[in-house]
């Protein structure tokens, strides 16, 4: 019988258990409760779609078995079993590729912080609290039944064994009790009775125990005897089919952390029953915070489903649009079919009926918490609004009526979260259009030289500081019927007649200056021109029509590379009150061969404050020494 060693990533985390960093030791049952009852719903769902493996309903139970002489505490079930292959692997490493992280972050975490779970290790926290585990099962779909053995970090054995009954057992043999730690609690009664409670009251399948009562003595009317009976210790009601008023938030809370490993209370719960051509019942979670993978492909999104109270699926994508892909939750409806699969969820009209439902509910449940409780929903817009627009993205904005009043954008006058219909309600006299601009913080953009004319006009301007931002409002094209425009567009019409007409005589003035400073600049600009909207700065670009600067600045990135360059049509704009021009000018008259150095550093200089790349940073820094040299 070869001993078999742990992974790296496991020994680790065995490590971290048995040395006990960890406080709430308690959590150890309800996971192997969990674990249990998992057990019992595939066995219960192999036999109403198998008929060569019925089982009665009322054979499926789970066992706590506390024997205090040996300090051994069992925890039983009579689910689907394992066989050998399925030991390895579920009890042999750490169930999830991310186990490094888990590791990890058990190793930051504070004592406090129930992390147990997260990364589909529960089993693993009975370490916690014995020195030896053993685990004897049969597979429901074989003959021999196998014993996985091991004391921690040393490895473990699998061995055949001889078990009559399809499911398994769970055998610790408790740590011996120190001056700090009191681990014969896991054996006494009421602390077991005490933790199903807390942790496990709302699991389907019975808890049973033998426990003691006292009854009265037969012999004595004023006596009592002690009894021993087995009691079932869970209500076995699952808290979504209880009545709402019934629920206390505490209840909700631990019901989440506990069935999709999350530590912190979620940020909204959504529970309701529906009745009508499909009739389902819902108990959805909207998260604190996003998992660490959320915006990586690997994360897997979807409801949990039952159907008849039988667990169907953990994760029913179909139930989930996209753009709702961060809510947590099950789903329990009566009227789909048993032998439902996920070819047949894809198509099946009730199954669109329903996540049609969900979907409005969520709806519903946003527009609630925006309305009613705004710093919640701020809070809730930090961690997934990016997700939001993706939503109106996607499809071709084929979801952008539902979205755009769910989006928020901070105002660049006040800093603060705004939602479209708060910036369209509050627009100046005059404006015609809804202003915005691209950076990668508010600072950044209100140091814009293009926001100089805007602010002159007290105009807010939406600031986008996420690469989606832009290609979300261009599929939104507009709202309230008002125009998406960026304060870098060519276009900007914020010039009164009077600034129009002496913007045209200085035009005029300088035709051939700024000729010869576009001849100079070549196919990098398409025009170089005066500028109207120039207050303190010499220069800023411009995009004219065709893709944006923002748009360009996302393209260069590196990991945009593949979907080839994509250049603005960008125009120089000169502030021809600004003392630069003044110089530009002697330069033109007095020195016309240096005219091309002033006109690539300012282009160069145009671009660093757009934060576009510049070409040949070494030759823009040479010119700028050069040029200070011969600076009188």
């Amino acid at each position: 019988m070869a001993k078999k060693q742990f992974k790296a990533e496991s020994k680790r985390l065995l490590e971290l258990m048995i040395n006990s960093i960890y406080t709430n030791k308690e959590i150890f049952l309800r996971e192997l409760i969990s674990n249990a009852s998992d057990a019992l719903d595939k066995r219960h769902y192999l036999s109403l779609t198998d008929h060569d493996h019925k089982v009665a309903k009322k054979d499926l139970t789970i066992t706590i078995i506390r024997d205090a002489e040996n300090r051994q505490l069992t925890i039983e079930d009579t689910g689907i079993g394992m066989s050998a292959e399925e030991m390895e692997k579920n009890l042999g490493t750490i169930a999830r590729s991310g186990s490094a992280e888990f590791v990890a972050q058990m190793e930051k975490a504070a004592k406090n912080i129930d992390i147990i779970g997260q990364f589909g290790v529960g089993f693993y926290s009975a370490f916690m609290v014995a020195k030896k585990i053993t685990v004897e099962s049969r597979s429901a779909t074989g003959d021999q039944a196998f014993r996985w053995v091991s004391s921690g970090q040393d490895g473990y054995t699998i061995t055949e064994m001889d078990k009559d009954k399809i499911g398994t057992r769970i055998i610790l043999d408790l740590k011996d009790d120190t001056d700090d730690e009191h681990y014969s609690e896991f054996l006494e009664e009421y602390r077991i009775r005490d933790l199903v409670k807390k942790y496990s009251d709302y699991v389907r399948w019975p808890i049973n125990m033998e426990v003691t009562k006292s009854v009265p003595d037969p012999t004595d009317e004023n006596a009592t005897i002690d009894t021993v009976e087995t009691e079932t210790l869970n209500s076995m009601i699952p808290i979504w089919k209880k009545n709402k008023s019934k629920i206390k938030d505490e209840e909700y809370n631990e019901f989440y952390k506990t069935k999709f490993a999350d530590w912190e209370d979620p940020a909204k719960v959504i529970h309701y029953n529906i009745e009508g051509n499909i009739s389902y019942t819902a108990l959805m979670y909207i998260p604190s915070k996003a998992p660490s993978d959320f915006y990586y492909q690997t994360y897997e999104s979807g409801l949990q489903l039952y159907t008849k109270g039988v667990f169907i699926m953990d994760k029913a994508k179909d139930l989930l649009p996209d753009h709702f892909r961060f809510v947590r939750g099950l789903v329990d409806s009566d009227d789909l079919n048993l032998n439902i699969s996920r070819e047949i969820l894809q198509q099946d009209r009730q199954v669109k009926a329903l996540a049609k439902s969900i979907e409005k509910k969520i709806q519903a449940a946003l527009e609630d918490m925006l309305k009613n409780e705004r710093e919640k929903y701020e809070k809730f817009f930090d961690e997934f609004g990016l997700n939001l627009k993706y939503g109106i993205y996607k499809d071709f904005g084929l979801h952008k009526d539902q979205l755009q009043d769910l989006l928020m954008f901070r105002s660049s006058s006040e800093g603060k979260y705004v939602t479209l219909k708060e910036y369209a309600d509050s627009m100046k006299d005059g404006q015609k259009v809804i202003y915005y601009a691209c950076g990668k913080s508010l600072d950044e953009i209100n140091k814009l030289p293009a926001m100089e004319k805007i602010r002159d006009k007290e105009y807010d301007v939406l600031c986008f500081l996420h690469d989606i931002d832009e290609f979300c409002v261009q599929m939104l094209r507009e709202y309230d019927g008002k125009q998406f425009q960026s304060i870098t567009t060519a276009d900007l019409d914020l010039d009164s007649e009077g600034e129009k007409k002496a913007k045209e005589e200085k035009t005029e003035e300088n035709k051939d200056l700024l000729g010869a400073l576009k001849d100079s600049l070549g196919d990098k600009v398409k025009e170089v021109r005066i500028s109207s909207r120039l207050k303190d700065d010499p220069v800023c670009i411009v995009a004219a029509e065709g893709p944006s600067l923002d748009m360009e600045r996302y393209m260069a990135n590196e990991q945009n590379a593949m979907f080839g360059t994509v250049k603005a049509n960008k125009i120089l704009e000169i502030n021809p009150d600004h003392a630069i021009f003044g110089k530009l000018q002697e330069v033109y008259r007095e020195h016309p061969e240096q005219l091309d150095d002033f006109a690539d550093v300012l282009f160069q200089q145009a671009l660093l404050i757009q934060g576009l790349p510049i070409e040949d940073p070494v030759s823009y820094t040479k010119k700028i020494t050069e040029m200070m040299i011969r600076t009188k």
